[in-house]
């Protein structure tokens, strides 16, 4: 059966333990916690399972002895199989921002999912805070995995990334994905941008508050709220659990983003550019995509997803799919 024929099922279920959740959540509020951290340690383990299923296994590549970048890679490379570099953004590590997307681009591609540097299990003691630091160490992990030529998909931060990569290691990036990432964004449009969030925008970039994280569900989400009603126990919980590392680092990497100039020299990428946008965007507004397309030319094209938000990867996972598959493989 198709996937997408699936979608309203979902709706109607997601409805259903809605009201039941609703019913349950003021009374749970009430009551003690069980300490989460183990079940979200059980999760995270579900993963490394599901992600070895779908053919992958977990690296960890030294770029220098001071850095080192963990990989999720194709365990059996096919030669018949384009590779595809996937980079997340901010949050989580690559198996938790690409559980929704794995199971689909594995069957067609040799997918390499690195860990950023200073995210999940990747490290560096150099003071360099650029993504073009980001992109010289994953292709310089990519290179000593024997990976020459590739494409790379890139989402948020990721996407700056990625772009760095086809910037600069031309020779290698063949073709180029880019998601809900305002590459083009001037000093005074991110400025602007982030006065509308009404605080910090490191501390809802780099939660340590439920109230922090669910501001940035509230910007990244357009479908649904995944944590409508989980109580702020449980999300401190996981907060605890999963966002404590290197936070220091990660929003040093966030600063430099917001105070760098923007790019004057997209022009000069050669790849053909695929860039995918969520329609109700309301990190990067779909403004900032039209911008980009203008700034890339001809070599690039814009697909514009109805109804979803930022995080294309979590809410619009089988449509974004399928727009990768379709522009890398050429069908």
């Amino acid at each position: 059966m198709d996937t997408l024929s699936l979608v309203p099922l979902r709706h109607l279920r997601t409805h259903y333990i809605s009201m039941i959740t609703t019913a349950i959540r003021r009374p749970l509020s009430k009551l003690p916690m069980p300490n989460f951290s183990a079940f979200v340690s059980v999760i995270d383990a579900y993963l490394s399972f599901y992600f070895r299923y779908c053919g992958l296994v977990p690296l960890t590549v030294n770029i220098d002895d001071q850095t080192y970048i963990h990989f999720w890679a194709v365990n059996n490379p096919k030669p018949d199989k384009p590779n595809l570099v996937i980079l997340h953004g901010y949050g989580a590590d690559s198996k938790w921002q690409f559980v929704n997307q794995i199971g689909l681009l594995s069957k067609y591609f040799n997918v390499y999912a690195p860990d950023l540097i200073f995210f999940g299990k990747s490290y560096s003691k150099h003071s360099d805070r650029t993504d073009a630091f980001q992109a010289n160490c994953v292709a310089e992990g990519l290179r000593k995995l024997g990976v020459i030529r590739y494409s790379v998909y890139g989402i948020s931060y990721g996407g700056f990334v990625a772009y760095r990569m086809a910037e600069i290691h031309s020779d290698a990036v063949e073709k180029m994905v880019i998601a809900s990432s305002g590459i083009t964004c001037t000093k005074e449009q991110k400025i602007k941008q982030l006065e509308t969030v009404g605080k910090d925008f490191t501390e809802v970039l780099l939660p340590q508050k439920p109230e922090d994280l669910r501001l940035l569900v509230e910007l990244s989400f357009s479908k649904s709220d995944p944590f409508k009603w989980v109580p702020d126990l449980i999300i401190q919980q996981m907060i605890n659990v999963l966002g404590k590392g290197h936070v220091k680092e990660k929003r040093e990497l966030a600063q430099y983003l917001v105070q760098s100039a923007e790019d004057n020299n997209l022009r000069n990428i050669t790849q053909e550019t695929l860039l995918v946008w969520g329609d109700k965007d309301k990190v990067f507004p779909i403004s900032f995509a039209m911008d980009l397309q203008r700034n890339l030319g001809s070599k690039a094209r814009l697909e514009i997803l109805k109804n979803s938000g930022h995080a294309l990867n979590m809410e619009s996972a089988n449509e974004l799919n399928h727009c990768i598959k379709a522009f890398i493989l050429g069908s």
